[in-house]
């Protein structure tokens, strides 16, 4: 069962896997009635009942990837109100500069792939997501609320909390 704030908030993770100027991507073709079908997304999922943001991180990366997380960067925090049309989701997102293991030949959720980090916002992405991955791969550390109708970005705002 996913963790749920006390105001009903969804906790998610959101983990983008770097290595030599790539990042590894996670195309969604695979699962049915998948919010995210046919975009890209970083690994990731719902936190369990008493996981922490960092555990469900390393389990939801060694799940979808085969891949064992040895270091992660909190690099921020992201509401997505009503985003599935009644839940908001508050995403913990980390970058993952360490690593081991070897990537898994089939993941349930989709296809995955590594990117070059200038080609990252030319893939079909979340239009939220262009704006946040910015910050990615800097010292930055972020904070945003991102609002979408219809599927489509709406408004959001996004504070840099270390300038």
């Amino acid at each position: 069962m996913p963790s749920l704030t006390p105001d009903g908030k969804v906790l998610f993770t959101l983990v983008y896997i770097v290595k030599d100027g790539k990042t590894l991507m996670l195309h969604r073709v695979k699962k049915k009635n998948d919010i995210h079908q046919d975009k890209y997304n970083g690994l990731g999922g719902k936190l369990e009942s008493g996981e922490s943001p960092l555990e469900c991180s390393k389990r939801e990366v060694l799940e979808e990837s085969g891949l064992i997380v040895k270091k992660a960067f909190l690099k921020g925090h992201l509401l997505f109100p009503k985003f599935d049309g009644q839940n908001d989701w508050m995403t913990f997102v980390y970058r993952v500069d360490e690593f081991e293991g070897e990537i898994i030949s089939n993941c349930d959720e989709g296809n995955l792939i590594w990117i070059e980090n200038e080609k990252l916002t030319d893939l079909p992405l979340w239009e939220g997501d262009k704006i946040f991955l910015k910050h990615m791969f800097n010292s930055d550390v972020f904070d945003g609320v991102f609002h979408y109708q219809d599927g489509k970005l709406d408004r959001y705002q996004l504070d840099l909390l270390n300038t």
